[in-house]
């Protein structure tokens, strides 16, 4: 256990950055989940909508540092993909 002062701040910051960052990264699991289950179901139409906001969750993770940007373009590639085969 720390005993300097900034030590034991530094883990609560990084307790606290751990948890939002497994927050976000389970919110995009769950969008894609869904997204997926809708390509599986063949509903274009629904499949669309949730193709906006999974491809929205994927860049906001990047952008928070969640994702690396190439893993979040794959992420979306895949998403695109899945969706055009449904036409």
């Amino acid at each position: 256990m720390a005993n300097i002062k900034s030590a034991k701040k530094r883990i609560l910051v990084a307790r606290t950055k751990a948890l939002r960052n497994q927050m976000k990264k389970s919110e995009v699991k769950t969008v894609l989940k869904k997204f997926n289950a809708a390509v599986a179901a063949n509903d274009k139409a629904l499949a669309s909508e949730l193709y906006t906001e999974a491809v929205k969750k994927v860049d906001q993770a990047a952008a928070h540092g969640i994702f690396h940007k190439n893993a979040a373009a794959h992420k979306k590639s895949q998403l695109t993909l899945a969706l055009n085969k449904l036409a």
